[in-house]
């Protein structure tokens, strides 16, 4: 009994003296301040987080299709990372950088697997930019890494992100309608990115300028692969970032407006990528607007690009529910 005694009080000893699991840090990156790249050292650390910034802001000059070396030609479009990424990647709800390599490794659905934060870089490139992979020992892939490792300094590992991603807003509960998209796009986007979708080039094709304002569709925009192809996510970014200027807290357009907008963007022509039917693996966690088969929900491919998605999500939840049944 006298050991058994003294096993229990040892084990009690141990639950009271072993350190509580903490909780992970909540972030708001609306109120972060971001780390002043001016004040950097001009030694080799701040030369290459200069480097990086400069391949966000001005990616068609050093790795775009026009640039002279055609071994650095990784992009195979004229957009900039900061085309999505707004403001350098430091704008909370646009997809920023800041925090990002705390949160890195992490598990993506598309792949179904870990990913590293250059796999992610490179996710980037081969989809939204519609290039090919940077070596991930190459002068460019440090230069992105160390550059949102700058920004996310001071945020802990596992840190929960407010401002991260896109703000999330529920959709209408229809189908989006192009048509009213169109009209939509004429009264708000026209003026910037033009009637013709094209955008506004800073010079002229060929001189690596890029443009003030991108493409929104065609040969130089994002690839059918990006993640600005799936509607919610595009509806999301607009709503909250456009016109130029918006703030995520005084959008100006509306939830259908927005919705209907971005049905019209992705409805016209772009660059294709070769092989969607790979994304998303186990097919229970493919988002409901991924509009490129196969599906293990039997709605079609139109319905998953322009809704209605409750239903998607209902039949989802019914598959995901007997996958646990069976477990």
């Amino acid at each position: 009994m006298r050991n058994v005694h003294f096993a229990w009080m040892a084990l009690v000893l141990a639950m009271v003296s072993a350190p509580a699991r903490a909780e992970p840090s909540t972030i708001d990156l609306s109120k972060w301040q971001v780390p002043d790249i001016t004040k950097l050292a001009d030694d080799h650390y701040g030369k290459l987080v200069r480097r990086g910034h400069a391949l966000v802001t001005e990616t068609y000059k050093y790795v775009g299709p026009e640039v002279a070396d055609p071994s650095k030609r990784y992009a195979g479009n004229n957009l900039a990372c900061q085309s999505c990424h707004l403001q350098a990647g430091t704008q909370p709800y646009s997809m920023p950088y800041v925090g990002v390599t705390s949160v890195f490794p992490q598990y993506r659905a598309r792949e179904d697997d870990i990913s590293t934060i250059e796999e992610r870089v490179n996710g980037c490139m081969q989809r939204s930019m519609a290039g090919r992979s940077l070596p991930h020992d190459s002068e460019e892939m440090k230069a992105y890494v160390t550059y949102m490792s700058f920004l996310s300094q001071g945020i802990p590992a596992g840190s929960k992100l407010i401002g991260s991603g896109t703000k999330q807003v529920k959709e209408p509960a229809r189908a989006a309608n192009p048509t009213h998209g169109a009209q939509v796009y004429g009264e708000q986007c026209a003026v910037c990115h033009g009637e013709d979708g094209l955008g506004k080039r800073k010079g002229t094709a060929g001189d690596r300028q890029g443009y003030e304002f991108p493409p929104l569709w065609g040969a130089d925009s994002y690839s059918q692969g990006a993640g600005m192809f799936r509607l919610l996510t595009a509806m999301q970014f607009a709503m909250h970032n456009m016109p130029l200027g918006t703030n995520y807290d005084a959008p100006q357009l509306s939830v259908d407006d927005a919705f209907d907008v971005m049905a019209f963007v992705n409805s016209q022509p772009r660059m294709a990528k070769v092989g969607m039917e790979n994304d998303f693996p186990n097919r229970l966690r493919k988002p409901v607007d991924m509009p490129f088969p196969p599906f293990a929900d039997g709605f079609s491919s139109a319905q998953h690009k322009y809704g209605p998605y409750d239903p998607i999500r209902a039949k989802m939840k019914e598959l995901q529910d007997q996958a646990k049944a069976k477990k």
